[in-house]
């Protein structure tokens, strides 16, 4: 089993869409799967047969999103710690700018916000490191490297 590590908010999200589904979702697909048994033969009832393919994409998906949250981590908001870790905020000089980013699991990664999964050669060249601590991360065009100014 591979570990997903998701803030409270990613996992309140994940919880939400898992409950429409078992809820909205569900209720949809029998009321489709009702109003097509009214039409008779099932056998050459294709809105039927369409009805029970969606019926198992929704139960494959539900079944999915289930074992994500069984294997789902947590991540607590870090402040003060003295070295980055997941769910830390940091402040990194590269290259004479400064970037403001976020260590967030593979699930809520988004670049353009600053949030890099720590799954990333980036994130696991920064984790564990303190501030003033210099990484290098090699990019296809070179080697990139950044300095840790802030840990919040």
């Amino acid at each position: 089993m591979d570990t997903t590590y998701i803030s409270q908010e990613g996992y309140d999200e994940l919880i939400k869409e898992l409950n429409n589904l078992r809820g909205t979702g569900r209720k949809g697909i029998a009321e489709r799967l009702k109003h097509a048994k009214e039409l008779g033969d099932l056998s050459e009832n294709s809105e039927y047969q369409e009805a029970r393919e969606d019926q198992t994409r929704l139960e494959q998906r539900i079944s999915q999103m289930e074992e994500a949250v069984r294997q789902t981590v947590l991540i607590k908001k870090t402040t003060g710690s003295a070295t980055v870790r997941i769910g830390s905020q940091i402040k990194v000089k590269k290259n004479g700018d400064i970037i403001h980013l976020s260590i967030v699991g593979s699930h809520e990664t988004d670049p353009i916000k600053g949030r890099i999964s720590n799954e990333s050669p980036l994130a696991r060249s920064l984790l564990g490191k303190k501030v003033g601590d210099e990484v290098e991360v090699k990019a296809p065009k070179g080697s990139i490297t950044y300095k840790i100014i802030e840990i919040e």
